[in-house]
This record gives structure tokens, C-alpha cells and sequence, in this order.
């Protein structure tokens, strides 16, 4: 069972969980990716069972109605077993959702695993004519290529600053930098994408850009942000128009994100903490 504390940032262990809290957001405007927790499998067995699982959560996306998508990790489904089983099962995924019509993101891991997820997504982009989409990070240095790339490719392209401690050889350090470029790129794409820009920060600042750069140029985006942050000013995006997606992790590997979470932001933890001692 979840704790309450973990309750804020996983929408709990099951599939039903994930979809009733996503029906609660659709009550308020926002719409709901959705991601069962689990990565970097090292046998096929874990890959191909989550696999078969994210096939089930379509179906199930597809029945209830609900404005909502999916995300998969590329280590999750078998990319620490080979590149073959990667594709297999994404491809696998991908046509169900197809079917039901149902988007699929595809989320970033560490640069290493960059090449063979932009192949799949260019592969698969071009196959369903845009259901499918991918995540890119501002802190590695081969991103504005990429984006380059990606402007051709049918889908939707979300950009984020970066988790990963990425050696300072392919990636920027220093967060100033990876904040300039970040907003340098999502000018890139404001000119040059036609549509399927995603904003994947809960940075106020990167927020008002994509808000004056959509003032500018008119092209169409929406804004992204984590399940249990900052959830009142996501409230405030759908009140001011703006397409708001919320993504919401399931599954009983909810410890592991959970404390990843509160690690990586200070807020975070004051708000974990908040949670326990009620101030």
C-alpha cells in the first residue's frame, strides 16, 4: 500500500488507480499521461510483461473515454536486453495504441540510449502518421540536431532541461546554461514545428516564454508537468487556455520515483515534509 506521503506524486498500484485520478483531472481541465513505474530490465521476461501490460492499459484508456495517453520508458520494455527487443515490444505497443487511438510518448533516459530511441520514433512517427511522440533534453549538447531532425518527423516532440548526471563531454552543467539554451530551443521550435510542441517544465520562467513565443509566432503547444507539483498553478494554465497534461505514475515500483522525487527538488521534500508534520 502507498503511503500518504507517496499518494501526492503516484496515483497508486494499479491500473484503476491511474485512471480514476486521470478522470479526477479531467474534471478540472487537464489531461492525464500515463506511466506504469519500471526500467532497466535486465531479462525479457520484466520487459515483455510490462509491455503486455501497457497494451492492456490502452485498451482500458480507449473504454473509459478519458482524455489521456500513455508513456513508456525504452529501458522498461527491453532496451537493456537488446535494441531488437526494444523495438519489438514498442512496436507492439504502438500498434495497439494505433488501433485505439491512443498517443504513445516515449520517454528520454540517459544519452546513451539517445540514437536508438529517435530511430524507433522516426520509424514509428512516419508508420501512424503522429501518434507517436518523444522527449528531448535542453542539457545535452546534440539536442538543437536533433530538434532538427525531429521538425520532419509526425508527432510531438516534449522538450525538458534534463535529469540525468550526463558527463560534461555531451552535456551542460551549470543550470544558467541549460536554462538559456532551453529557452533557445523552444524558440526553435515555436519557428519551425507546426504543431506538437510540448513544454515540459514546471519553471515559471520557461512557462512565460512558451506563453510570449506562442503570443509571437501562434504556433500551438501544450505544458506538461509532474503529478503532485505544483499542481495549483497547472489549474491555473487550463483557467488561462492553456493545454495542460499531467503526468501521472502508477505501480507497485512507486518507491524508487518516489524518493527520486523528493531528492531532486528542495520543494519537494519541504512538501513531503509538510505532509508529515501537517506545517
Amino acid at each position: 500500500m502507498i503511503p500518504p506521503i507517496a499518494n501526492n506524486f503516484v496515483a497508486g498500484e494499479t491500473a484503476d488507480d491511474a485512471l480514476s485520478h486521470v478522470e479526477s483531472l479531467n474534471r478540472d481541465g487537464i489531461c492525464g499521461i500515463l506511466n506504469l513505474l519500471g526500467e532497466h530490465y535486465s531479462a525479457r521476461q520484466g520487459a515483455d510483461e510490462d509491455a503486455a501490460a501497457y497494451v492492456s492499459l490502452v485498451e482500458q484508456l480507449a473504454a473509459s473515454g478519458l482524455d489521456g495517453c500513455i508513456s513508456v520508458k525504452p529501458s522498461q520494455i527491453g532496451l537493456d536486453v537488446g535494441d531488437d527487443v526494444f523495438r519489438e515490444n514498442l512496436d507492439r505497443i504502438v500498434g495497439a495504441a494505433a488501433e485505439d487511438d491512443v498517443f504513445v510518448w516515449v520517454d528520454m533516459e540517459d544519452y546513451t540510449t539517445t540514437d536508438v530511441t529517435l530511430d524507433a520514433v522516426d520509424d514509428l512517427g512516419h508508420q501512424t502518421d503522429g501518434n507517436v511522440g518523444v522527449c528531448v533534453q535542453a542539457n545535452l549538447k546534440r539536442t538543437p540536431d536533433d530538434l532538427e531532425r525531429l521538425a520532419d518527423v509526425p508527432g510531438k516532440v516534449r522538450l525538458v532541461k534534463g535529469a540525468y548526471n550526463e558527463p560534461a563531454s555531451v552535456a551542460y552543467k551549470k543550470k544558467a546554461k541549460v536554462d538559456e539554451v532551453y529557452k533557445e530551443l523552444l524558440e526553435y521550435m515555436f519557428t519551425e514545428f507546426d504543431n506538437g510542441i510540448a513544454v515540459g517544465s514546471h519553471d515559471p520562467s520557461m512557462l512565460s516564454h512558451a506563453h510570449d513565443l506562442h503570443g509571437q509566432y501562434g504556433t500551438p503547444y501544450e505544458v506538461q508537468m509532474l503529478m503532485g507539483v505544483r499542481e495549483d498553478a497547472q489549474r491555473d494554465l487550463v483557467a488561462d487556455d492553456v493545454e495542460m497534461w499531467q503526468y501521472v505514475p502508477y505501480g507497485d515500483k512507486w518507491f524508487q520515483y518516489f524518493y527520486r522525487r523528493v531528492r531532486e527538488r528542495k520543494e519537494n521534500a519541504l512538501f513531503a515534509l509538510r505532509a508529515v508534520t501537517g506545517i
